[in-house]
């Protein structure tokens, strides 16, 4: 058996929130990134199970507790130096525009330090193949929806695939998407690398827009400079008419950033596809709501469960 997922699930004593949290994590991570911290804090799981959820820790395809076989393909895997310099001392080491608002990583985020040693005892390889990473999630994820029922997608960084392509699929079993620091932006990377990337807008794998297109170059695109904030990124947007993303309208969608996380510089991106293409998506930077200091890794941060708060009072506002 290839493809398969590995599935943690955690149930309160008493349910009483209506619909299940599924947490999937990014590029080289696994589900400890939602069982607790570096330096040994209480984590999402725990939060959310208090809270009433039944919460479900799914582990990518090929990663993790969720075997990758020599057949699979090529894996690689971040060298510390990558995680101080993109996630845990990025104050120090960043170069995007916010990167020294950084204060929220426990300890200093260097090697030697604890909690970093401890965070990068974490890290496991992770397939270097993004098309082959989607089509798993995509398949394993719509098994996981098929079996469990109706809930809520809560994903990080590269799992934003899992949130488009499972709702894309699965669009009545999921009854909101949290992405946290999605991948983006669209068509193109950014910061880290140049080049095209994303090639479906969201996604290097094919989603159902409409009208249909049968082949990415069908995406007309233009460039779209911002001018009012000097630290955001120019955009990739459709042409108008913009082709929609049916099986995604309707369900209600939280895009969350940290202020200093270089995904900072680029989600508006991302918010701005999904809004053109018809998508109820509400773009959230945790300045905005009093919530300061945070990078990428934000689950993993000093104030983490201050986020956990503000995204219950999400669902509980916006889904439950």
């Amino acid at each position: 058996m290839r493809g398969q997922a590995y599935v943690e699930v955690i149930e309160p004593v008493e349910v009483t929130k209506p619909y299940p949290l599924v947490f999937v994590h990014g590029t080289a991570q696994t589900s400890t990134n939602w069982l607790g911290t570096p330096d040994g804090r209480p984590g999402w799981a725990d939060f959310f199970v208090r809270q009433g959820y039944v919460v479900h820790l799914f582990e990518q395809p090929m990663r993790g507790r969720s075997a990758w076989h020599p057949g699979d393909g090529p894996t690689r895997m971040f060298t510390s130096r990558e995680l101080e310099s993109l996630f845990t001392a990025t104050a120090e080491l960043g170069t995007w525009p916010r990167a020294k608002r950084h204060t929220q990583w426990p300890g200093t985020g260097r090697r030697g330090d604890p909690a970093f040693d401890a965070f990068y005892a974490s890290q496991v390889e992770t397939l270097v193949s993004s098309v082959d990473t989607e089509r798993s999630l995509q398949q394993a994820g719509v098994a996981l929806l098929d079996r469990i029922g109706p809930a809520i997608l809560v994903t990080h960084s590269q799992a934003a695939y899992f949130s488009w392509h499972v709702t894309d699929k699965r669009p009545r079993l999921v009854k909101g998407n949290i992405a946290l620091e999605p991948a983006g932006p669209p068509c193109e990377n950014l910061v880290f690398g140049k080049g095209p990337n994303r090639i479906w807008g969201l996604t290097n794998i094919p989603l159902a827009y409409e009208p249909a297109a049968a082949d990415p170059s069908e995406l007309r695109v233009e460039k779209v400079y911002r001018h009012e904030r000097r630290h955001l990124a120019p955009c990739w947007r459709q042409a108008e008419p913009a082709r929609r993303l049916p099986n995604l309208a309707g369900i209600p969608t939280l895009l969350l950033v940290g202020e200093a996380s270089y995904h900072a510089t680029f989600a508006h991106c991302t918010a701005d596809w999904l809004r053109q293409a018809g998508v109820d998506v509400e773009l959230v930077r945790l300045e905005d709501e009093n919530i300061f200091g945070n990078g990428h890794m934000f689950m993993l941060e000093r104030n983490n469960l201050d986020i956990a708060a503000f995204l219950d009072r999400w669902i509980s506002r916006r889904i439950a």
